[in-house]
């Protein structure tokens, strides 16, 4: 991976153009991890920070493959999706989302960001504020 490009971690309701209230993590894959609220299911999500092809290089997400740990009441998984030991496997529907918007409270367990096989919530580099969290790939600030 490039110097200095990684992911940022952006409280959304604190964030402004003066403060934007934003964590660096320089990785470079990472699986982004949560159980649903309701049906108690796991999924997971790969994503790669990549560049861009234009001449400004800028960081980007690229989303590699998703998982679910079963399937429930309207969680059933995509047509394409492979049984592959206990979980469905498939390509993701979109694959370069410009940022992920992360809702985050209270009342669940908080998404899970892991690399190099080691799972943490997130609140491990930013503390939730009960609203939504942005995750995008970035430059290091």
């Amino acid at each position: 991976m490039a110097a200095g490009m990684g992911v940022c971690l952006v409280l959304a309701a604190a964030a402004t153009a003066s403060h934007p209230a934003t964590t660096f993590l320089a990785i470079e894959r990472f699986t982004l991890a949560w159980t649903h609220s309701i049906e108690k299911v796991r999924w997971e999500e790969d994503y790669e920070v990549a560049r861009t092809a234009t001449s400004d290089a800028r960081p980007v997400l690229r989303a590699t493959e998703s998982r679910v740990r079963g399937s429930a009441a309207g969680m059933e998984p995509p047509a394409s999706a492979v049984l592959r030991n206990g979980w469905y496997a498939y390509p993701p529907a979109q694959r370069h989302p410009g940022a992920l918007r992360l809702s985050r409270s209270e009342f669940v367990p908080d998404y899970e960001l892991c690399t190099h096989g080691v799972c943490q919530p997130l609140s491990q580099w930013l503390p939730s504020d009960g609203g939504v969290t942005l995750l995008t790939a970035c430059h290091a600030p």
